[in-house]
């Protein structure tokens, strides 16, 4: 199934049902009074988080969706069918967006959590509703109001624990094949990963942790270079990030210089996704002379100015990759635990993940709406060197 994580859709609630005029006639009665029902409801339009969905490819082609309209009411006071809600699924770790202000409405984080985006309509009311003791004979109704309308933006973020960043082919894909089931595709070429794989890492019984693989940033990525742009929001939710770096790259680009263009890029897309806990990790350390080990690892902790947990690790082979995970696990439980004892730890975060969201939307606007204008100074500039007398055609008449 192809991997979509974004989507626009446009959303309609359905209209109330009016209200009846009608009175009560029956054989030897011969004023019966009124008896008009009221109107159904609109349907509502309803978003839910469903685990067994991992893309939003349904919404990338069908993209007008409309709830039921409610029956108008009838006689002998019955009143119409409301009109039945709209449940439209999508996957777990989905950001609800309004496109026309911009508003996050709402995450969708949880298996089977809703999210009404859309209020039906207003039932109308029959001309029962309007009978009184100087108005035996009423004869007003009222319409039922129109459902709500939105044009929504779908943006699902993989959900994961531990988010591994860094360049293209730093080991990131080898990684979670070593500590976990997933298979990911890896190759001796950049960019073998073009979607997010996850992978779960059993550290002991029943404990265990999910790892989110995104493809590889590369210098330029926070402004739409490579799949960077895309791809970078995945690392929204990840309460730890891993950073590998290539000990032994097949380009003329050194270990130090690799690591500072994955923070730089990391930053420059949000600054605070950037100040989010994040471990070095040194990979492929068994493809380096034992003599030049030791002063690689120390230039890239010296171009970083790092002060964070360090790790070196083959991941090939699975050297110091078990200690790695150990580590991830207990500092994971202890993230947990914070988590649920204290509400001010859950309002740091929930605050932090809002803001990661919020500065990662407006640089993918930023990049969007640049793009839009190279797009119409090139089509301007194609209009300007039009020239009509250089499609002049001589035309000799015979006769």
């Amino acid at each position: 199934m192809k991997f979509v994580d974004e989507a626009s859709i446009y959303v309609r609630a359905g209209k109330g049902g009016s209200g009846c005029l009608s009175f009560w006639r029956e054989k030897f009665i011969a004023k019966g009074g009124p008896d008009g029902g009221d109107g159904g409801d609109g349907g509502s339009v309803i978003l839910e988080a469903d685990g067994a969905l991992n893309t939003l490819i349904d919404y990338r082609f069908t993209r007008r969706h409309q709830a039921e309209t409610g029956e108008g009411g009838q006689g002998q006071d019955c009143t119409g069918a409301k009109g039945a809600d709209l449940v439209l699924k999508v996957p777990v770790g989905t950001t609800v967006i309004d496109e026309d202000t911009d508003e996050a409405l709402g995450d969708l984080t949880h298996d089977g959590e809703r999210l009404k985006v859309v209020q039906g309509g207003f039932h109308g009311l029959g001309n029962t509703r309007f009978k009184s003791s100087t108005n035996r004979a009423p004869r007003q109704t009222t319409k039922g109001t129109e459902g709500e309308e939105r044009n929504l933006k779908l943006e699902m973020k993989v959900l994961a624990d531990v988010g591994l960043l860094g360049l293209p082919n730093a080991g990131k894909s080898t990684f979670i094949r070593s500590v976990s089931a997933a298979k990911p595709k890896v190759a001796d070429y950049p960019f073998t990963t073009l979607i997010p794989n996850l992978g779960v890492v059993k550290v002991k019984a029943h404990q265990s942790f999910v790892v989110a693989d995104i493809p590889g940033i590369i210098e330029g990525a926070a402004d739409g270079a490579g799949l960077g742009i895309r791809f970078l929001k995945h690392l929204v939710r990840n309460r730890i990030l891993l950073h590998l770096v290539d000990m032994a790259p097949w380009d003329d680009v050194t270990p130090a210089q690799a690591a500072k263009i994955a923070v730089n890029e990391l930053s420059q897309f949000s600054n605070t996704l950037g100040e989010r806990e994040r471990w070095l990790v040194l990979n492929k350390i068994d493809m380096v002379p034992a003599d030049e080990l030791e002063e690689r690892c120390q230039s890239v902790i010296d171009a970083l100015d790092w002060k964070g947990p360090t790790y070196k690790i083959a991941a090939i082979s699975g050297e110091g990759t078990q200690t790695l995970c150990l580590d991830l696990m207990s500092k994971l439980d202890e993230k947990r635990i914070l988590l649920e004892e204290s509400q001010e730890a859950r309002d740091a975060e929930e605050a932090m993940r809002i803001q990661i969201d919020k500065e990662g939307r407006e640089r993918i606007q930023t990049y969007r709406n640049t793009k839009r204008a190279e797009a119409q100074a090139s089509k301007e500039e194609d209009d300007d060197d039009f020239d009509d007398d250089d499609y002049d055609v001589d035309v000799e008449y015979v006769r």
